[in-house]
């Protein structure tokens, strides 16, 4: 694991386990005055993260969590979406815009919306995966791919 890519943050102690995945959904209003905010709080909201190792171990007192809360060490899980193939190059560095479609029924849907994704946001194509699991109903030809932040903690 890359150890510039590991983020030291805190979660609840009761799921705190290596190899556990959770998206991050940001704070609420309790984080504003608890002092261990900073560390909570350091996570890009709707993003994809994996404990890869844990911390000393200690608990810390939270209002959110049960038993309280743990350091942990994770890592920003690769978001899988549809791109266009011409944009579809592996290395390539390029502002993730969102598609305006609205066929929202379309079974690819969330593919060609990642959630972690903000229109704008700057990614790099990481890894071609495949041809998209169906026909674009908007007629675009597009490529399954694994994309990531250009500009990760």
């Amino acid at each position: 694991m890359d150890e510039v890519n590991k983020i030291i943050t805190l979660c609840g102690r009761t799921w705190a386990n290596i190899g556990v995945e959770f998206t991050f959904i940001g704070g609420r209003d309790e984080c504003e005055k608890c002092r261990l905010k900073r560390p909570c709080l350091r996570l890009k909201e709707n993003a994809k993260y994996k404990i890869v190792s844990l911390r000393d171990g200690t608990v810390q007192e939270c209002p959110l969590h049960d038993g309280g809360v743990v350091a942990v060490e994770v890592v920003e899980l690769p978001i899988i979406a549809l791109l266009e193939s011409k944009k579809s190059v592996e290395g390539a560095k390029i502002r993730y815009e969102k598609k305006h479609c609205e066929i929202f029924n379309c079974s690819m849907y969330n593919l060609c919306h990642p959630a972690e994704l903000m229109d704008g946001e700057e990614v790099v194509v990481e890894k071609i995966i495949g041809d998209s699991p169906g026909v674009c109903e908007k007629g675009l030809s597009v490529k399954v791919v694994e994309l990531a932040r250009a500009n990760q903690n």
